[in-house]
Order: C-alpha cells, then structure tokens, then sequence
C-alpha cells in the first residue's frame, strides 16, 4: 500500500491546484486519511460483509417476487426487518400502487410440420401479455426488424405469428449496448404485429447466450391496437424454428398461456437511513429494486443491488463513518413492470421539497466491480472523478458519464448527480429475467466488493458533498 499511498498524495496535490503549501499538506492529508477510512470499509466488507447472507435468504427463502405477489409482500417485510436489525435512525414504507399481472400455469408450445411431426418449445409469456384463452394455433412469419415487418405484403402477415428473429449484437462490448438495440422486438413487437393483422408475437430472446432459457420480461400494449399475446422463445428454440421455416414455411404453431392482469395491488418502497450529523438536509439515496421476475429467484436481478444498497448503511455504522450528509437505503418496488416506486418516490421527495444531493442505484448484478456511470453536467461529473485515484486500488476506479438507473431516473432534475453502479456484465445477460437467476450464481467475494465500491463513493460524498 505504499506505492498508492504517495500516488494518492500526489492526487491531492492535483486537488489543491495552486495554493499554499499549508493548503497542498491539508489537501494531502486528507487523501490518505481518505485511503485509510476506504480502506476500512473494504476491510469490513470482506471480512465481515452481511450482503451474500442476506441475499441467500432473500432468494431461498423468498424466491421470485413480482409485484403484486404474496412473495413481494414477505420481500418487503424482510426489507423492513434486516434494516431495522442494524439500529438505524429511521426505518419506514412508502405506500405505492402496483401493477398485478400473473403468469397462471406453465406456457405450451409446439410446431406442426407438414408431415404431421410436432416439436416442443421452451417459451415463456413476456410480462403484461395477454393470455391465448385455450390453444393459439397459426402459421408463422418470421423477420428481424420492424422495418422489415412493416414491408411485408398484409396477406404475408395477417392471422399470423410474427416471429422477431433478431440476435443480440455479439461485437458489442457493453452488452447492455446490445441488450438496448434488440429491446425493441419485445417492448413494440406485439403492438407492431397486431397493427399488420397478426394473431400473436415470438420474440427471441434478449441474450447472447445459446441455450433452453427463455427469457421473460415487460411489454406494452397500445390504445386503439389490438391486444395480442406475445412470448419469449429460448435462442436455441429461436434458432431452431428458423431452421424449421425454411424447410416448411406453411409449418403450424400452437402456443398456450394463461395469464392474464389482475386490479392493481397496495405495495411500499422499503427505505432506511442514517441522519447526516452536519448537513441533515442534504440526501445522498442509495437503492436497488425489490422486485423481480417470478421465473427464479431474482438473485442478479436485482437482489444483488438491494442487499449492496443495505451493506453501504452497514459498513458505515460497523467503521465507525459517521456520514456528514443523510444516507438513505431505498428498496424499490416495481422497477421491472412500471417503475411504479421510483416514480412515487421522486413524488414524494419533490412535494416534501428535500435536498437530494445524489442518488446511485445497482441494477447490473452482483458481478466484480469496475466503478461508476455518472449522469451529471460536466463539471460536477470532474468533480467526482477526481475521487478515481481512491478507488484505483479496489479495481472500482472507472468513473464514466452513462446511464445511472431506471428507478432513480425519476429524480432526475431533483439530484445534482445519479449514479449508476458499474460492474462487469459480459455474463449478465445469461441468466437475466429467466429460471436461471438463482442465488447460486452469486460469488460472495464479488458481491461484496461492489458493496465496499459503492459504500466508499457515498463516504466521500457525504463528506465533501459537491
């Protein structure tokens, strides 16, 4: 640690610009007492971090929670309860209305070919679909963009399913990048089908990875626009029916779901916080969404940011950091189907007219660490990144302008700076909103670690503020 303590003095020489000597020594000092208290928290972090217990009894115990669900009831109760084991200043709910949308039993499908020969999928409805009401069964077309359905002929198309055949691009390095362009064909693709006449839509799903996963996730219908059901095929089921249509393009898809949406349902966002001992008003939120898709057991997605968001309140308490501004611990409700409980709190926070400082959020899993999007004017984002050099000795030292988060999205206007935080995706998108997403694929070592990353960004937040 030699070595990064005289960079990290050389840093806040660089931080005192051209002042006196005493102001270069201070700025100096400060750095390395810097050092020393992140070097605390990932002390704590590591040899004592609360987040991959916590995590293992959300998912084993809870499971999948969806909102609305008796399972997202018990997550919010848990939420309450291990944040009011850590004896901070204050712990409460926040009411919010939520969507309920159930899936109802196992979806079916099964292509017919001309000779009679019928083969099983895997497929799962994405979420807000409709259900089929018995058996669903029609021909098949199939495209790799709206543009490409929207130059169909209409008798190509109507008393069809539209299959969206589009991978995700795999020479992207952010796959989030990838995950973003090939959304379109689940978010739209049901409405876009049903506007050429189509009876259903088949998406392929949103992954890189080949395999039998399908992967759920939110779709939205369009007023005006019939409703028609739309689900999720596994890539390799997407890849095979491909294969199956150009040997048999007359072939016969039979699919059945029975879900269906229910009257909305009364839920909270669970929040805990430490009061700020010199600047009270000044907020820094930190938070990770509650709910999850109900196909596992929301492990990456986001059970990961949730337990982190909790471990930054804990690993200042346990080091003894006593944060100068109020550091508050959000579990959101509803991020995956309606951001209902991002939105009601930068409701809540704007009419109570609080003092948001800054708002970070993990919604990328619980994989290694990197650092940290910032969204922000350019100079407050100089600002932020000149705490890098702290951070460059735990591997969480890139600090990039980017997209922070969809739950803290809302507070945009409100904060000076949302977050978000930044870890490794490249096996991410595996498992995302699929059976797969299971406490098991969690490393305790990386879980904890973004903790320490996130909970060192608020210390010096809360301490330097902007």
């Amino acid at each position: 640690m030699r070595t990064s303590f005289r960079s990290l003095a050389l840093a806040g020489l660089l931080l005192a610009g051209a002042g006196s000597a005493t102001a270069q020594s201070t700025a100096a000092s400060a750095t390395k007492t810097d050092s020393l208290n992140i070097r605390k928290i990932y002390d704590e972090a590591l040899l004592r971090g609360r987040s991959y217990e916590a995590l293992r009894d959300l998912c084993t115990r809870i499971g999948g929670r969806l909102s609305g669900s008796p399972q997202a009831e018990q997550a919010v109760q848990w939420g309450k309860m291990e944040m009011e084991k850590m004896g901070l200043d204050r712990v409460y709910l926040q009411e919010v209305m939520v969507p309920h949308w159930v899936r109802g039993a196992q979806e079916k499908a099964r292509a017919t070919g001309a000779k009679g020969r019928g083969i099983d999928f895997n497929v799962c409805a994405l979420g807000g679909s409709v259900g089929t009401k018995g058996k669903l069964k029609a021909q098949v077309v199939e495209v790799k963009s709206m543009a490409e359905l929207a130059a169909l002929p209409a008798e190509k198309v109507r008393g069809k399913f539209v299959f969206f055949n589009r991978p995700m691009n795999p020479t992207y390095m952010e796959t989030g990048h990838a995950y973003g362009e090939a959304g379109d064909q689940r978010r739209i693709g049901a409405v876009e089908a049903a506007k050429r006449g189509a009876i259903g839509a088949l998406v392929r799903s949103l992954t890189l990875a080949h395999d039998d996963f399908p992967h759920t996730g939110t779709m939205r219908y369009e007023d005006g626009v019939a409703q028609v059901p739309a689900a999720a095929l596994s890539t390799n089921g997407a890849d095979q029916l491909s294969q199956l249509l150009k040997a048999d393009p007359d072939l016969n898809f039979e699919l059945e779901m029975a879900c269906q949406t229910l009257p909305e349902a009364k839920s909270y966002n669970v929040i805990g916080e430490i009061k700020g001992s010199k600047y009270p008003d000044e907020i820094i939120t930190v938070g990770g969404h509650l709910d999850s898709w109900d196909l596992g057991q929301g492990a990456h997605d986001d059970g990961t940011g949730c337990v982190q968001s909790m471990e930054v309140l804990r690993l200042l308490k346990a080091t003894g950091l006593k944060p100068e501004r109020t550091v508050r611990a959000v579990l959101f409700m509803n991020e995956e189907n309606g951001v209902r409980g991002g939105n009601k709190y930068a409701e809540v926070a704007k009419a109570s007219q609080e003092k948001h400082l800054a708002a970070m959020e993990s919604d990328g899993g619980g994989f290694t660490p990197r650092g940290f999007n910032l969204e922000a004017d350019a100079a407050t984002v100089r600002k932020v990144q000149r705490w890098q050099p702290l951070l460059r000795p735990y591997g969480s030292a890139e600090f990039n302008p980017g997209h922070s988060g969809t739950d803290i999205g809302p507070l945009k206007g409100q904060a000076k700076l949302l977050i978000g935080f930044d870890c490794d995706s490249q096996r991410y998108f595996d498992i995302h909103h699929t059976a797969a997403d299971t406490f098991d694929k969690v490393n305790r070592r990386e879980l904890e670690l973004g903790g320490a990353s996130m909970a060192a960004l608020v210390y010096l937040l809360s301490k330097y503020g902007l």
